[in-house]
């Protein structure tokens, strides 16, 4: 401003270039064809675009879970190195042992590079439901190998320096499942702690759940076979049922999506365990009826032998659901006095 001129003028001019700078600002933030600025940009805060942090945890290795982990490693790279050797694992079951040693090797080796670098609680997963449900998997998927493979490799033909190595890889496939179920007894939710879904004993009842019904889909392996009989297709009906529900379960646990579910969570899970037993008895019932009693004796052994095998998983399932109802029912309709 020019000397002598008058104060409200001034005041005047000061007020219309801060209107005029106002209405610069939203121009600016609209128009395409310049670049706003990267303070006037808002940042987004969205969960899955925000990167992992890295933070090293020494201390997770020296952790009673941490030990137990790497006992899980060196048995489970036992086991499928001492196959490996002769190449014992030929077959449908050699292939089922050799890669759940090797899957649980890969998958604990990562679940321990993860802790320690910190990255593990910062994914946009629920970690300690992921770690609870696969050690879990592991240790039924273990127990599972440790039964079928001396069954096939040692129980028949093993002789000479090769059977030595198959009771080795034996041996060391049991201590790696004792070693995961000492993980889940170590990652357990105690009572009154505060802790994941999965980690509790209906959680780990769902994974239970699933991995049996697995096993019942191996089994029922001759669609031809149960299509003839509407008894067993309702069977089959009940298995697919309650395996999807129940995976669907576990996924959501694990990827945080329960919470933003618009019903009340606990109440609905127990409504499904009543359902889901209800089902497993009429299959309980049914399926050896039709399955063993109505086998042909023209039918292979195997056959009989397989629908025996779903017989009694259908009942290890059936007392899953009970208790699986049973402690749900408990967690959400009995409350303790504080």
């Amino acid at each position: 401003c020019s000397v002598g001129q008058h104060p409200s003028s001034v005041l005047h001019t000061v007020i219309d270039s801060t209107a005029s700078l106002q209405l610069v600002v939203p121009q600016l933030a609209s128009s395409p064809s310049r670049p706003v600025p990267r303070s006037l940009t808002p940042r987004c805060r969205c969960p899955w675009g925000i990167m992992p942090v890295f933070e090293l945890n020494v201390h997770s290795l020296i952790s009673p879970v941490g030990i137990v982990r790497f006992c899980e490693i060196f048995f489970a790279c036992t086991a499928f190195s001492l196959v490996s050797v002769f190449h014992s694992y030929g077959g449908s079951s050699g292939v089922w042992c050799m890669f759940t040693w090797c899957f649980c090797f890969a998958v604990t080796l990562l679940i321990i590079l993860a802790e320690v670098i910190g990255v593990g609680p910062s994914l946009p997963i629920s970690w300690q439901d992921f770690t609870s449900a696969f050690s879990m998997l592991a240790a039924l998927m273990t127990f599972t190998t440790s039964v079928v493979y001396p069954s096939v490799f040692i129980a028949n033909n093993c002789s000479g320096k090769s059977c030595g190595y198959k009771g080795a890889a034996t041996a060391m496939s049991i201590l790696c499942f004792i070693a995961y179920a000492v993980e889940v007894g170590l990652t357990r939710a105690r009572s009154g702690e505060v802790s994941s879904f999965l980690a509790t004993i209906p959680g780990l009842l769902k994974v239970f759940e699933a991995y049996v019904a697995c096993l019942i889909f191996y089994l029922v392996d001759s669609p031809r076979f149960y299509v003839l009989f509407p008894g067993l297709q309702w069977c089959v009906s009940v298995y697919s049922i309650c395996f999807i529900i129940t995976m669907l379960i576990i996924i959501l646990t694990i990827g945080r999506c329960l919470a933003s579910l618009p019903f009340p969570l606990e109440k609905v899970l127990v409504a499904y365990d009543i359902v889901a037993v209800l089902m497993y008895i009429t299959a309980t019932f049914v399926w050896p009826i039709y399955g063993i009693n109505g086998v042909s004796k023209n039918c292979p052994p195997c056959v009989w032998s397989n629908n025996l095998g779903v017989t009694f998983l259908t009942i290890f399932n059936l007392i899953a659901y009970v208790v699986d109802l049973v402690y749900s029912s408990k967690m959400v309709f009995v409350t303790t006095p504080a």
